[in-house]
C-alpha cells in the first residue's frame, strides 16, 4: 500500500488537513464518535502518515462533532462480536496508542465535548490535552458499569498522569468529572472557554512548529521511553538521543544564532530552505 501524505489520506472516519505545518486530525463517526476496529485502523493509518510526513510538525487531535470528543469503544460491538475479536480490537488500540507515544511528533488533544472511556484513553495517548470549559461535558472511565476495565491502556496511562488513588477511584466507581474537576486532577493541561480552546491549542502547536522538530521529538522520546526504564538505562537513552543532535544542522543553527544574537530559523534549516548558520 502506498504511504500517502497526511493531508492526502482518504479515511472513512477521520478528516485530515495541514495548515502551516500543523496537522489537523478530526474523528467523525456520528452520532457519538464511538470507535470500533475500522475506526482504529483509520487512526493507525493517520498516525503512520504523521510519522513519515516531514511537513507535519505538530498534530491537533480533535472531533468534528459539536457534542462529543468520543464516548469510547462502541458498546454494540461487545454484543455483536466475539470476545476474541473485541480483545484484538482492544490490543490494536493499545498498539496505536504506543505508536502515538513513540512517534516523535507532538500530539495535542482538543476535547470539546463528552470524553468517556476509550475516548479519554485516546486523549491520554496525546502529549498534551486541552479541554473546553463546559460543565455539561462528561469526563470519565465508566467501564466498571459494564463489568470491565479501562482496557485501551487506561489502567496504565491514567495513573501515569494523576495520583494513583484518584485514578483507581475513577475506574472502580465509574464516576464522571466536569472539565474543571478533570483539569484540577491533572487529566487536562489547559482549560478554556469552548469557543477558544482550539485556538489556544493551535497557538501552542504554532509555537512548536518553529522549534527544531528533531530536538522536540527527542525530548518526547526521552521522557516517554525513559520513564519506563531504570534510571541508569534512561540516562544512557538520554545520552544517545543527545549525541544524535550534537553536530546536527539544527544544533549548528541554534548555536550560531545564539552567538550572533539572532533568531534561529530551525524550520528553514529542517525543510532545506536555508543552510545552518546563514543569516
Amino acid at each position: 500500500m502506498e504511504l500517502k501524505a497526511f493531508d492526502e489520506l482518504d479515511l472513512e472516519y477521520f478528516t485530515t488537513e495541514v495548515n502551516d505545518h500543523i496537522g489537523e486530525l478530526r474523528l467523525d463517526r456520528p452520532p457519538a464518535n464511538a470507535h470500533d476496529i475500522e475506526v482504529l485502523l483509520d487512526l493507525q493509518r493517520a498516525v503512520e502518515a504523521v510519522r513519515f510526513d516531514e511537513g507535519v510538525r505538530a498534530v491537533i487531535f480533535g472531533s468534528s462533532n459539536e457534542k462529543f470528543f468520543s464516548t469510547g469503544f462502541d458498546i454494540q460491538e461487545l454484543q455483536d462480536k466475539s470476545g476474541r475479536q473485541v480483545g484484538y480490537a482492544s490490543q490494536t488500540s493499545k498498539e496505536i496508542i504506543m505508536k502515538m507515544r513513540t512517534t516523535d511528533t507532538i500530539f495535542i488533544a482538543v476535547v470539546n465535548g463528552h470524553c468517556m472511556g476509550g475516548g479519554l484513553e485516546l486523549a491520554l495517548a496525546c502529549d498534551f490535552r486541552y479541554v473546553g470549559d463546559d460543565e455539561s461535558y462528561n469526563v470519565g472511565m465508566p467501564e466498571i458499569h459494564l463489568g470491565m476495565i479501562a482496557g485501551e491502556a487506561g489502567t496504565q496511562l491514567l495513573p501515569r498522569y494523576i495520583d494513583r488513588s484518584e485514578a483507581l477511584r475513577m475506574m472502580i466507581t465509574g464516576d464522571t468529572l466536569t472539565p474543571q474537576e478533570a483539569t484540577g486532577r491533572g487529566i487536562f493541561d489547559e482549560i478554556h472557554p469552548p469557543e477558544e480552546v482550539e485556538e489556544k491549542a493551535t497557538e501552542f502547536a504554532a509555537e512548536i512548529v518553529q522549534k527544531p522538530s528533531v530536538a522536540v521529538g527527542n525530548n518526547k522520546l526521552a521522557v516517554n521511553e525513559g520513564l519506563e526504564m531504570p534510571l541508569s538505562d534512561a540516562l544512557a537513552h538520554e545520552r544517545e538521543l543527545q549525541n544524535r543532535l550534537l553536530g546536527s544542522d539544527v544544533a549548528e543553527e541554534g548555536v550560531d544564532a545564539f552567538l550572533n544574537d539572532r533568531e534561529p530559523d530551525f524550520l528553514g534549516v529542517e525543510l532545506g530552505d536555508k543552510e545552518p548558520g546563514d543569516e
